[in-house]
Formats: structure tokens, sequence, C-alpha cells
């Protein structure tokens, strides 16, 4: 069976060649460079937003004077008065960085990191999960505020690709997401914690940029694998969290390493495995894309999870 799945793993991978290159073809639509900013604290917040903001609304200029009218329309309305961005960048698939709830007085802050094809074209689902973590947050955190960061902080691989099957694009973010939690926690109070919370090929993110974090929990959601055996072998002070929903096709993934064209493809152990040694919290029935709807037992305990609600966490069911 151990040989078949490496088989089966190798084969996908190879076959996932063809679509990457074909897409890399494309002519990319023009974009300013992001806006040069100072450190982030809680005095400089509101000009960040607002430079950031700019730069959103210049990009849509671009994208539309190039013809790309997916790509203006999701620009303006990052640059729309009420959005918090932390970062933009309009270039390539685009990066940005939004903030949902009063991040200076937040006592308990989550860092939600996105998987696969996740860009600017499709970041409305990825800010519909952000928004829809928030709102349970707020609704069960009895008055202490509460914020989420919607951290697009890397290129994320394609699904149909080779760099989804291994932890190359996640080696890549991981000091960049190490940074931005030292960076929260320059804006936040001492007391404040910090939970990431990482979808799909985000827990490969997570997982690599876990060992010197200062975010207090990680939960891997629907992961395909850390790049790591085991919780330990993550080597970090945080408390560490899986769960995957009984339709999520992730399950199916194969947990080996294969040694293909020299690079190691494969994502290490199962998190939701005993062996791997998470915490395993109950995430429903739904599919991959599900964890964060409304009502679902995922997202109710991802909240509890972020707030530090530990006994409340419901481990099976």
């Amino acid at each position: 069976m151990r040989g078949l799945r490496r088989a089966v793993l190798a084969a996908l991978v190879t076959g996932a060649v063809v679509l990457p290159l074909s897409a890399a073809a494309q002519p990319r639509t023009p974009a300013p460079a992001p806006a040069v900013l100072g450190p982030l604290t809680a005095a400089t917040l509101d000009e960040a937003y607002a430079a950031n903001r700019a730069a959103a609304a210049e990009a849509s200029r671009m994208a539309a004077a190039h013809g790309d009218r997916q790509r203006a329309v999701a620009d303006r309305s990052l640059a729309e008065p009420s959005r918090h961005l932390l970062a933009f960048d309009g270039r390539g698939t685009g990066l940005a960085t939004e903030v949902f709830g009063d991040l200076v007085h937040a006592e308990r802050v989550a860092v939600l990191v996105p998987g696969s094809d996740t860009g600017l074209d499709t970041y409305d689902r990825f800010r519909t999960a952000a928004r829809a973590l928030y709102r349970e947050l707020a609704s069960m955190s009895g008055g202490a505020p509460v914020a989420v960061v919607a951290w697009l902080g890397y290129e994320t691989p394609g699904t149909v690709s080779t760099t989804v099957a291994t932890t190359g694009r996640a080696e890549q973010a991981a000091p960049r997401l190490r940074e931005f939690v030292d960076e929260l926690r320059g804006i936040l109070g001492r007391s404040a914690r910090i939970a990431l919370v990482c979808h799909s090929y985000g827990s490969v993110v997570c997982g690599r940029a876990a060992s010197g974090t200062a975010a207090d929990d990680i939960a891997l959601v629907g992961s395909p694998g850390t790049g790591a055996d085991s919780a330990a072998g993550l080597h970090t002070r945080a408390r560490v969290w899986a769960g995957r929903s009984s339709g999520d096709w992730v399950e199916h993934v194969p947990h080996v390493g294969v040694d293909l064209f020299g690079t190691t493809v494969g994502l290490g152990a199962d998190p939701v495995s005993p062996a791997f040694g998470a915490r395993v919290f109950a995430a429903g029935d739904g599919g991959h894309s599900d964890y964060f709807d409304p009502g679902s037992l995922s997202l109710t305990n991802l909240a509890r999870i972020v707030l530090g609600e530990t006994e409340e966490v419901v481990t099976h069911g």
C-alpha cells in the first residue's frame, strides 16, 4: 500500500506540471510598487491604512487601463474607505493584509493564513472567511475586544501545481509570517494573545514558521501536512491544534515523501493522527472550503481556541 501511495503521488505531481507552465506565459497586469512605510506601531496604523488604500486605488486604475477588469474591480474594493489594509501589493497575483476589529485594543487576535489559489482575484472568499471568524469571536468574547487579520502575505501555490506538494513556497513565506507576528506584538498590549489559524497549504506555512514564532496557538485546519513528522518537530512554544472535517478531500492526500526530480514531494505526517501529537478538535462534516461557515462546529471551535477557552473546545463529534 505504501508503494502504491508513493506512485500515485508521483503521478499526480508529474501530471500537474503542464498547467502552471502555460499560466506562467500569460502577461501580468501592471501595478505600482507597494507604499513605503515605516515600522508598524499603534500610532502609525491609520497612516498605513490610508497609504495602502491609495496604492490599491492606483492599482485599480492601472489594471483598468490594461484591460484587466477583474483585477480592477478587486483592487477598487480594497481601496474603499472602510478597508483597513496593513499591506498591499498589486503586482503578480497580489498580496494584502487586512484588519477586522480594533487591533490596538484587542485582547485576542487571530491571524488567518490562506491556502492555495488565493490572490487578489480570489480575495473575496478569503475575506469572507476572515469576517466570519471575526463575527464569531465578537459574539463569543463577552465584550472583550478582538481582532482578525487576514494575512495574504505570500504567493500561494496553485492547487494543480508541483509547488502545492512541497514546502518550497512555505519556506519562503515563513520568515515573513514570523516578522509580521513580531510586528503585531509591537502594536498589541503585553497581555494580548495571538493565534495563527492556518487553512490548507497555509498550515504548511505556519508549520515552517512555528519555530521562533511569537504566537500562542497554532490551529491547523484541513491540513495536508506541515513538513514535519510531529508537533514536537515544529519546535514551537505555541500550543498546536489540528482539525479536519469528515467531508474534506485532504484526508486522502498521501502522507509520504517522494524524491522527484531532486525535490522531496510530500508534506509529512497527518496532523490529525494520534502519532503527530497535536490537540485534535472536532471540525464537523463539511468540505475543504467549509471550515468558516457561520454556525459550523469548526468555526465555533476555532473561536474557542483563539479566545483561550481550551476546556470548551469540542474534541469529538
